[in-house]
């Protein structure tokens, strides 16, 4: 049996069609994700460079705009959050609050909550930020002419 060495394999146009298709699919896909309803409180951290990690055992507590307190993915009173944070101080030495606010949340919150901290055992509170997607070393400060 013999075979042709010089087989071209598209000879004909290319057909847009399916490809469009495949580009439709695409951009139904997400947009309907983007509608999805996502469920848990929003909360917008404020965007920073080069913040070191933490070498001790640390405790999250989540606060939204409206000054209301998050903590193990539960909304919490004062009362409730000052006793379970003093429970969990009882138990580990040298825990770190990990304060996740909003932006929007005001300075007179975050004191009230490092506050209760304190009255519960923990000494230490640090406010929780998002790394930046880019450093501004790389992004052109003019467009060239």
């Amino acid at each position: 049996m013999r075979y042709h060495r010089n087989i071209k394999m598209l000879r004909g146009q290319l057909d847009a069609a399916p490809f469009v298709m495949v580009f439709f699919l695409v951009l139904i896909f997400v947009l309907l994700g983007n509608l999805v309803y996502t469920p848990g409180v929003q909360v917008r951290l404020p965007v920073t460079d080069n913040l070191p990690g933490l070498d001790n055992p640390s405790v999250s507590v989540a606060v939204d705009p409206q000054g209301r307190f998050y903590f193990e993915n539960q909304l919490m009173s004062e009362l409730e959050l000052r006793q379970r944070l003093e429970a969990l101080a009882g138990s580990t030495p040298g825990l770190i609050l990990i304060v996740h606010a909003d932006r929007d949340v005001s300075y007179d919150t975050l004191v009230q909550l490092t506050q209760l901290a304190r009255k519960s055992g923990i000494e230490e509170a640090l406010l929780a930020t998002m790394p930046r997607l880019f450093s501004k070393e790389h992004t052109p400060t003019e467009s060239p002419r």
